[in-house]
């Protein structure tokens, strides 16, 4: 049982050393989400996030930091955006993807090297986006006195970015599992109180059937995720016998497993920071006389989030951008000549490109699945909501905050479960 595994793991005091040190980050983390920058009015700040859906959407990846406008209100969020394009880049500059596919482990470290570094001036353009959005005639949420005000604010803002970005990669060093996506997870899971709070506060009798149908909802979500999640496509391979001196090896069969959602939850993330970019650019110019100004006003309703244009554009994003990134990550290619160097065939097929191809073909059926799943997962929130009655924010059906929370603690149990399995074997 699930308990069992946590009292062995706080048995071991390896394990319970690096388990003690995720939850001091996450303290750390939580700090620094409630440490405000100067000059805010809270008041008008909280109606703002209270109005706006998709900063609403934006806040809940942050737990939170974004809404109170606190040193850690950027999250992760340019260190992931910086590793996403470094990424994408791969695809259009040979030496970066030689360095990032070909160089092992010292290829790796140089590429996430060049991603800390491009970490600055996008944690830097971001803040100063937010920092202009909420300070402008139409916002007034934000008041400096001085310049020296504002470029103090915009340094605080970088600085925290880069600090979490430091203790994420600590973590994945001295602690147990992705630190990035243990302190999205934790940003995610810091709301979990206060939407249930709001939930039992909003609660009336006549509500109740929309409850039930929100939990059932709820719980169909979850086991749907774990679904797809664990779901594999299994691939026989088989390899020739060998002789190696006077051994005889090989002539085994094994099997190449294809995740049905190898993407994970980044083509959302890269979905939703498109999206965000319109309704963004479109509140500057809100306020503005004439066509300018109606203009603004028609592409901020039209990626509102609760309209239908936003939903299909989401979708579509969701599903496009799951085969551009598994395009980028997934070479069917390179796994051909890997296991033809080795001596692997799938039965069947013969090796080189016909392999390639093959796996090719079954990549993009398993994907389809995939990709529409995230699609449903994205836009899952404003369907349920008004179906339901109940807050599409709540963190049961935050669709890709549900995604992101079961996914870390599937890959977090895992490695629990193989540090204690390797431990068991050294003692055996």
């Amino acid at each position: 049982m699930w308990y069992q595994t946590i009292v062995q793991a706080f048995k071991l005091k390896e394990l319970r050393d690096k388990i003690i040190f995720v939850l001091g980050a996450f303290i750390v983390f939580r700090l620094m989400a409630n440490i405000p920058i100067a000059g805010v009015d809270r008041d008008q700040l909280r109606n703002f996030f209270g109005e706006t859906g998709i900063f609403q959407l934006l806040g809940a990846f942050t737990g939170g930091s974004l809404d109170r406008f606190s040193v850690a209100m950027l999250g992760l969020g340019p260190y992931i955006t910086a590793i996403i394009i470094f990424q994408l880049l791969t695809m259009i500059f040979p030496a970066l993807e030689r360095m990032y596919k070909h160089e092992g482990e010292a290829g790796r470290a140089k590429f996430n090297q060049y991603a800390r570094i491009a970490t600055v001036p996008l944690a830097l353009l971001q803040g100063f986006a937010m920092i202009a959005l909420l300070s402008g005639p139409g916002a007034n949420i934000l008041r400096f006195e001085s310049l020296l005000e504002k470029a103090a604010a915009l340094l605080t803002i970088c600085a925290g970015a880069m600090l979490l970005m430091w203790i994420g990669e600590l973590v994945t060093e001295k602690g147990i599992g992705n630190g990035v996506s243990l302190l999205i997870f934790a940003g995610i899971m810091a709301d979990f109180p206060r939407n249930i709070q709001q939930m039992i506060v909003s609660y009336e009798a006549s509500m109740a059937p929309g409850y039930i149908v929100f939990f059932l909802l709820a719980a169909l979500m979850v086991a749907a995720v774990v679904m797809i999640n664990e779901a594999r496509r299994n691939i026989p391979v088989s390899y020739a016998k060998r002789m190696r001196g006077t051994k005889m090896t090989g002539g085994v069969s094994t099997y190449l497993p294809l995740n049905v959602n190898p993407a994970g939850v980044i083509p959302i993330i890269f979905a939703l920071s498109i999206l965000v970019f319109p309704p963004m650019l479109a509140r500057f110019f809100e306020s503005a006389p004439g066509w300018a100004g109606s203009a603004a006003r028609a592409i901020a309703g039209l990626f509102s989030f609760e309209s239908a244009f936003y939903m299909a554009s989401y979708f579509a994003l969701v599903v496009m951008f799951t085969y551009f990134y598994t395009a980028v990550t997934f070479d069917p290619k390179q796994i051909s000549n890997n296991l033809q160097k080795m001596g692997g065939f799938v039965p069947g097929i013969r090796p080189g490109p016909p392999t390639a191809n093959f796996l090719r073909y079954i990549l993009n059926r398993v994907l389809l699945l995939g990709a529409v799943f995230l699609g449903l997962i994205a836009v899952a929130p404003q369907v349920i909501g008004p179906l339901t009655g109940v807050s599409a924010f709540s963190f049961l059906v935050g669709g890709t905050s549900l995604l992101i929370a079961v996914s870390v603690i599937l890959e977090t149990s895992r490695q629990i479960k193989a540090q204690l399995q390797m431990r068991e074997y050294e003692t055996f």
